[in-house]
């Protein structure tokens, strides 16, 4: 399996696709899933957005066989669509399987690969990827999956480079999420590869979550849940932080906002999010510049400044470490479609 070293490096750029109407997202539902996925994809893909004034994407629901689906609770679900649908949409998603020991049918497995063959985006969620591996679509790619199921994973299909230590990965046509709440961040990951960053972000404020999450954060951070005064105080200055960014703002000053000593911050911090508080407001300033880059013709050296980096070579070197590209590039790959990982 890859190091943490290797599973934390930066993702390709988002490369904006702007779907057409009618642009086709098919999920699969299972007999003995959960329904939470399901209802993420249709949060994200499924509910009219015409406050955006752009084609939204077109939702349906396939299972194996049109009509009943049993989900879990003992309620059932009911669509129309089947394999025939899912075949021929332009984008696939595959939640969570209810079982990581059967091979997906031979059936599920041709509408994949027939919909990979003509070029159709592919995504899981969690246990999902294991339908995505078994048919084949994994091999020779990095993928993750929930941690839980990632050495399982690697056991059953060794073509796969398993990364269990990520929230998600986006390898071009074919994208895999950790757990459930991994695939919404896959999911506005996505939107913001199609939209660009206001609309990801838009979409992240109806949710009522985080604007971004990076795919390649650590899966599972140990923290404990409500049993330390210190993670309010952390989480507070981080909030304190995300309208500062601007700002020069140090370990020591970060610290003061949390009422604590450098050292004893920096160790809490870690706890709270995997990651030292350098390299967050790096990212997050990295991040606060897209869409800018996406949105104006504001010189690059304007950007930088705007975003709290000090000087434009500072702001490139580390966009270039977080984005696999440079600003210029970026902007171009986003205005034009086309992906480049250039350093321009």
């Amino acid at each position: 399996m890859p190091s943490r070293a290797q599973a934390t490096r930066p993702l390709p750029v988002p490369t904006a696709r702007w779907p057409t109407a009618g642009y086709r997202v098919a999920v699969l539902a299972y007999a003995g899933m959960s329904m939470f996925e399901i209802g993420i994809v249709t949060e994200v893909f499924g509910l009219p957005r015409p406050e955006f004034d752009v084609d939204w994407y077109d939702l349906v629901v396939c299972a194996e066989q049109p009509g009943p689906v049993p989900v879990v609770g003992g309620a059932s679900l009911h669509t129309p669509y089947g394999l025939r649908e899912l075949a021929t949409a332009q984008m696939i998603i595959v939640p969570g399987v209810p079982d990581m020991s059967a091979e997906p049918s031979p059936e599920v497995v041709d509408a994949l690969r027939r919909a990979h063959r003509r070029g159709a985006r592919i995504m899981s969620i969690c246990s999902g990827a294991f339908a995505l591996a078994g048919a084949g679509l994994l091999d020779g790619r990095r993928a993750t999956t929930h941690w839980r199921y990632a050495e399982l994973l690697a056991r059953r299909y060794p073509l796969v480079t398993v990364d269990p230590d990520v929230l998600y990965l986006d390898d071009g046509e074919l994208l895999t999420s950790a757990g459930s709440a991994a695939g919404l961040d896959l999911c506005v990951h996505v939107v913001r590869r199609d939209h660009g960053a206001a609309i990801a972000n838009a979409v992240a404020r109806r949710l009522v979550i985080p604007p971004h999450r990076d795919g390649g954060q650590a899966q599972f951070v140990e923290a404990p849940v409500n049993t330390d005064p210190a993670d309010d105080r952390i989480a507070g200055s981080i909030d304190w932080a995300l309208t500062h960014l601007t700002e020069p703002l140090s370990v020591a000053r970060l610290a003061e906002q949390a009422r604590m000593s450098p050292r004893t911050y920096l160790r809490h911090f870690a706890r709270a999010t995997g990651t030292s508080p350098i390299r967050w407001v790096i990212d997050k300033r990295v991040r606060a510049s897209l869409a800018l880059l996406e949105e104006t013709d504001s010189p690059v050296e304007q950007i930088a400044g705007a975003v709290g980096f000090d000087t434009p070579v500072t702001y490139r070197h580390h966009f270039a470490r977080v984005m696999l590209t440079s600003p210029s590039a970026y902007r171009r790959a986003f205005r034009t479609g086309t992906a480049t990982n250039q350093q321009a």
